[in-house]
């Protein structure tokens, strides 16, 4: 005698199965990316109070965050939070200048800005010029000096 699932199971199970893996990728790109590590140290509390701009992308080692990232800047520090949904396990940050430091670079003929977040973590966050550019415009002259890369 052979017993069957009741196909209705599948389709609880489904949305179910699909939400675990989901929760599962957001949490190890949290960790590849050096994100939790940062929140430990650098976690927002309790809001930011600056400009921001919202769809922009950037790159923690070896993660992209591609237009899925709130960047924002003010005399405080560096403000990155991650949008729904993927901001699972990624909460958002506030990194004072004194803890950045910035390198202009080129990888492969592209001109990209480094900065250098916390002084003990020391993750890179890739970003483009023209976004530094408007932070380095936000922060005034609590801008870190920049390093020649």
């Amino acid at each position: 005698m052979q017993t069957r699932l009741d196909p209705r199971l599948f389709w609880i199970l489904l949305p179910a199965g699909f939400i675990f893996v989901w929760l599962l990728v957001l949490t190890i790109l949290s960790y590849a990316s050096g994100w939790a590590a940062l929140a430990r140290q650098y976690r927002l509390q309790p809001s930011f109070d600056g400009e921001v701009w919202r769809w922009q992308s950037g790159k923690m080692r070896w993660t992209n965050f591609n237009t899925c990232l709130k960047v924002g800047a003010s005399a405080m520090g560096l403000y990155l939070a991650v949008i729904p949904p993927f901001s699972y396990r990624c909460p958002p940050l506030m990194i004072p200048w004194s803890e950045i430091a910035v390198t202009r670079k080129t990888r492969f003929l592209i001109k990209l800005v480094c900065l250098q977040l916390g002084h003990e973590l020391k993750i890179a966050f890739w970003i483009r010029p023209t976004l530094a550019e408007r932070l380095q415009r936000a922060a005034g002259a609590a801008w870190p000096v920049e390093s020649i890369g």
